[in-house]
């Protein structure tokens, strides 16, 4: 059985070692929302599923290999020889700020459509168990939105669990554009995540949590960057601090932080031993650079309970 699907672009990465006016070096990576999520469950040992659209180009080839190297499965993957696979750039500015530049304007991965999200719902007897969305895929155009929408509306019917992370971008949309499609989905979600700031997106209520648990979700929890997160449901509300680690690099931490929560909801635990996982994935990420490559296996979990510049043997 699928552990999770996921949808969304996945692109080439381009990381400076400094403004990148000047030239320079680069390394050269791949990077996206939902398939650091999948590359951070698989490497915690589920099986999870990207599903998104890559150029017949190079840079698509690096994204399918990379993926997956990582244990992704890409069964319900596309290439579109007719669009380029998109590329984002990270340029390390001044003082540990990353400047981002995104080339995805017509990509193959803005050609994700709802066709490509119904085969991995098209066996009743064993749907995937989670269904991950994020606002991103959403902004992506029209046909991204309907293939979120028909993804929820399947995992819905065949009894999967939904997971939605805000996760809003302001250069691809406004929060009033973001709310206007997200909203409508809320009475679909089981697990909402979001920052503090994000909370608007989904609601205008004086009290968010309380307007989204009436909505139908029934659990939300609140990423607070350095304070931890928190967790809103019928049991009430759980907070777990954040690890406290050297930051290297915070692209990517949301998403490992996602990864480490569905994990622990994979295998059963409780709102404490989940946030618990969360934090600390999400810890792995900030402590090293890059979106991914940092997330840990689930033998390396225990890693950061050792001091700062110790040597396990």
């Amino acid at each position: 059985m699928t552990d999770l699907v996921t949808l969304g672009e996945t692109m080439a990465a381009f990381r400076t070692t400094g403004p990148l006016r000047l030239g320079g070096t680069a390394g050269i990576s791949v990077a996206g929302s939902e398939s650091t999520v999948a590359i951070g469950l698989a490497r915690l040992g589920h099986h999870a599923a990207w599903v998104g659209v890559t150029g017949a180009d190079e840079p698509g080839a690096l994204v399918r290999r990379t993926l997956r190297a990582e244990g992704v499965d890409l069964t319900w993957a596309r290439v579109d020889p007719t669009a380029p696979t998109g590329l984002i750039l990270f340029e390390a500015r001044v003082a540990g700020i990353n400047r981002v530049t995104y080339h995805r304007a017509g990509s193959a991965g803005s050609r994700l459509r709802p066709a490509d999200v119904t085969p991995a719902f098209d066996t009743p007897a064993r749907p995937p168990r989670l269904l991950h969305v994020t606002g991103i895929t959403c902004a992506l155009g029209a046909e991204p939105y309907d293939a979120v929408v028909t993804a929820v509306r399947l995992a819905r019917a065949a009894g999967s669990t939904v997971c939605l992370d805000v996760n809003h971008r302001n250069r691809l949309w406004s929060v009033g554009e973001a709310a206007a499609a997200l909203r409508p989905l809320l009475p679909s979600i089981d697990l909402v995540v979001a920052s503090d700031d994000e909370l608007a997106v989904l609601t205008d209520a004086a009290d968010p949590i309380a307007a989204l648990r009436a909505a139908g979700v029934t659990e939300v929890v609140v990423k607070h960057g350095a304070g931890g997160a928190t967790s809103h449901s019928a049991t009430g509300a759980v907070h777990r601090p954040a690890r406290q680690v050297p930051v290297v690099d915070t692209v990517g931490a949301g998403d490992a932080f996602v990864a480490g929560l569905l994990s622990g909801w994979l295998d059963g635990d409780d709102v404490p031993a989940r946030l618990d996982r969360a934090v600390t994935t999400g810890a792995f990420a900030v402590a090293t650079r890059g979106d991914w490559e940092g997330l840990p296996d689930r033998a390396e979990l225990a890693l950061l309970d050792h001091g700062p510049g110790g040597t396990i043997r």
